[in-house]
């Protein structure tokens, strides 16, 4: 899938987690936050190209895309595995509770937006061609749906105009369709 797909996806996403799962409490910097992390996670995975937008965000990115591009030896393998999201889990869990002060932005909060951006993208890599290394090291790879043939090519007809739409769509009607309940959760930012 492309960038915009998986920001889409990413979005669907955390709004139906929050929909299903409202926070308990929720302070306007954590919402914020938490929106950015879930765009953030979702380009994780693909950090294993020197070309991904992430790395322009940080000093010395272009150098630090190609050192882990040598790192991860191709695209789809550690970071697209369930042990490499175990990993990143335990990564941004220990740097977020370093980082962030829990009296302005909740920690667990924007780990859990990271995680459904990073997630999001795995399922959303599943129905791709190239499916998913889950089991790395091993070389097999799994996509839904089983045969190759039916899935999705990247960047081709149907993510950009049937796939990409919809999931705005979804998006939107979702929010319609739980508008008291997103209301119910914006009421509990302070």
């Amino acid at each position: 899938m492309t960038n915009r797909t998986h920001d889409a996806i990413a979005f669907a996403s955390l709004t139906s987690v929050a929909i299903l799962f409202p926070p308990a409490s929720l302070n306007l910097l954590t919402f914020i936050f938490s929106i950015i992390a879930a765009d953030i996670g979702s380009m994780i995975p693909d950090m294993d190209q020197a070309g991904n937008k992430l790395w322009d965000f940080l000093p010395a990115g272009n150098f630090m895309g190609r050192i882990f591009k040598g790192v991860f030896y191709k695209h789809r393998t550690l970071s697209h595995s369930i042990l490499g999201t175990f990993l990143i889990f335990k990564f941004l869990q220990f740097v977020l509770e370093k980082l962030l002060n829990p009296g302005f932005i909740n920690p667990q909060i924007i780990l859990t937006a990271l995680m459904i951006g990073y997630i999001s993208h795995l399922v959303a890599d599943a129905f791709t061609r190239e499916g998913l290394p889950l089991l790395f090291p091993l070389k097999l790879t799994f996509g839904i749906p089983p045969i190759k043939k039916l899935r999705i090519r990247t960047g081709k007809f149907f993510e950009n105009f049937i796939v990409f739409p919809l999931t705005w769509i979804f998006t939107i009607t979702v929010i319609y369709l739980n508008q008291d309940r997103l209301i119910e959760i914006l009421n509990i930012i302070r």
